[in-house]
């Protein structure tokens, strides 16, 4: 159990601010930022490579920024993706002037939020390569292998980019070298306990007494099979014969990581390397600086994962280069004798926003009644929307669902003028401050309707309705899902489908809302009966059937509450 906090909410803050006064030599907090850049700042003319994830990871992601590699690192909340807005901000800290590298583990929210990143850094004129890895092979089959997560296999894919980084290549060399290394990286883990969040009770998922879970995912996901407790040489086995199996034609040489999730203590991996490199060895593999310990952790899950990387003479040169960052030293560095790098001044925003009408002024009103009923709803259903969400996923469905609304709900007070401009404040603060999947969609998903109701126009029924059906598209269209992969969407859709109906059927407003909610609860219980296909409950879909989606069913919540305001607002 996590026992070391103040305030659960800010655990993640405190954290930074920690490591920002231990390791002041090696790294540069970025002003605004939840993350770093290295010590010295980006160096002009070097590719930049900047990582991250949510946080509960350490070395990852800010322990691993420094000379041989990472050039910045950001973090979300524990578990969860940092928002696009922090993305930006410390990628743009780090930007050198020669490109920049974004690199992650597979997941939605990751991918989602990076990519929002990325589309802004390029507006302004700097070239953006992705690379995300996708290590874990008990999250999908080899012919699938672009949809496995990323998780320990992480650290030696960057490792590999950054060294490459370092040593001068230009962007297309380390993002083809980054690819090359995912390629041929392949990891698969044991979990004995599950992690506990702070300030919680009890743990992500259990594991029975005398039982270990293979195929576990880093952040609180529970493996995909159980088997009965077995001694260290027959989980060793068990760990090296399904890597074995994926082994490249004529590999064997390889980077091998035995990882700690965080409570399998030194000791235990030691005595557990004593029983994979004797069979490693007996396959005709031949380890290239092992590295055993732990480097992509878990918060306290207890268990480890063991991460192959198939090196060729390239990829060999890149593992044994020096490195020296704060939870991660190899050789002797030198560094670049180039300046720091200073960027360009940004050009002044043009314009000022206009004045609202007096209509939208005042529908604005109902808005933030609206989202301060959205956030109150949440608050109440926020331990139960995490017990759904970690039945297959990591559950921080309800803690990021209440940061990002009572982020919003102050956004929204605060801001002046009309609808647009009311949920376009509120748009950007959920998804800075809820990161992950729920984040940027919902954020999307504000701010279209938003964009869509405009700031000149009294907001009536069938410009809401509307307004609602273009966000819901919104989210779709930059998420990736369809109806019936058991998302939010499974919810969302049917009540614009059902509020358009009931206007047309000539319900007022207020019933008609009420009358799609209604449509929208019972869409969101119906995916009980759903097969996940995407995010984090994809790879243990199975255990997902019986349990509705926890967006579906927060969008559920939400959609009901609003009813109640328009009904308190007739007219």
């Amino acid at each position: 159990m996590t026992k070391v906090y103040n305030d659960p909410a800010e655990f993640k803050n405190e954290v930074i601010n920690g490591f920002a006064l231990a390791y002041p030599d090696y790294v540069e907090r970025v002003p605004g930022a939840s993350g770093f850049i290295r010590c010295g700042g980006p160096r002009a003319g070097k590719v930049s490579l900047v990582v991250g994830g949510g946080s509960g990871h350490y070395p990852s992601y800010s322990g691993v920024t420094g000379v041989g590699f990472a050039d910045g690192a950001v973090l979300g909340d524990v578990f969860t993706s940092p928002s696009a807005e922090q993305v930006y901000r410390v990628a743009r800290a780090a930007h050198g002037g020669a490109g920049l590298v974004l690199a992650f583990g597979n997941y939605a929210g990751d991918r989602l939020n990076f990519a929002a990143a990325a589309d802004r850094l390029r507006a302004e004129g700097v070239d953006v390569r992705i690379v995300y890895v996708t290590d874990d092979i008990a999250s999908a089959a080899a012919a699938e292998a672009d949809r496995r997560r990323g998780i320990a296999g992480t650290f030696t894919v960057y490792k590999i980019g950054g060294a490459a980084a370092e040593r001068g290549d230009d962007l297309d060399e380390v993002e083809r070298i980054m690819r090359a290394a995912n390629a041929r990286t392949f990891s698969f883990g044991v979990a004995f306990a599950g992690c506990t969040f702070p300030g919680q009770s009890g743990p992500l998922f259990a594991v029975a007494e005398r039982t270990m879970d293979f195929g576990l995912g880093i952040h609180g996901e529970p493996g995909v099979r159980s088997d009965a407790w077995m001694p260290a040489a027959k989980i060793a086995s068990a760990l090296v014969e399904p890597l074995l199996a994926e082994r490249p034609e004529g590999a064997h040489r390889a980077a091998v990581l035995l990882n700690g999730l965080g409570a399998t203590k030194y000791e235990e991996l030691f005595l557990l390397w004593n029983n994979v490199r004797p069979l490693l060895v007996d396959a005709g593999v031949e380890p290239v600086m092992p590295e055993v310990g732990e480097l992509v952790t878990s918060l306290d899950m207890a268990g480890c994962s063991l991460s192959i990387t198939w090196l060729d003479d390239e990829l060999e040169e890149l593992w044994r280069a020096p490195a020296q960052t704060p939870a991660f030293r190899r050789g002797s560095v030198r560094t670049a004798t180039s300046e720091r790098y200073v960027a360009p001044a940004a050009a002044a925003a043009a314009g000022t926003a206009g004045q609202a009408a007096p209509e939208s002024e005042r529908a604005a009103v109902v808005v933030r009644e609206a989202l301060r009923a959205m956030t109150a709803v949440v608050v109440e259903n926020e331990d139960e929307l995490a017990r759904i969400d970690a039945i297959a996923g990591d559950g921080d469905h309800g803690s990021g669902m209440v940061r990002g609304l009572r982020a919003a709900e102050s956004a929204a007070g605060a801001a002046r003028g009309g609808v647009a401009t009311v949920l376009a404040a509120a748009a950007s603060a959920f998804g800075d401050r809820a990161g992950g999947t729920s984040g940027v969609l919902w954020g999307l998903f504000l701010r279209t309707i938003g964009e869509s109701l405009g700031n000149d126009e009294p907001v009536d029924a069938a410009r809401l309705a509307r307004a609602v059906r273009r966000g819901a598209e919104a989210m779709k269209d930059f998420g990736g899902a369809e109806l019936g992969d058991k998302t939010m969407l499974d919810a969302v859709f049917p009540f614009a489908d059902a509020l358009d109906a009931n206007l047309a059927a000539g319900s007022a407003l207020a019933d008609a809302w009420a009358a799609a909610a209604r449509s929208a609860v019972e869409a969101g219980a119906a995916t009980a009966h759903l097969v996940p296909k995407v995010g984090r409950a994809r790879p243990l879909a199975e255990r997902s059937v019986g349990s509705p989606d926890a967006g579906a069913t927060s969008m559920g919540l939400i959609l009901t509450v609003v009813g109640g305001v328009l009904s308190r607002h007739r007219g």
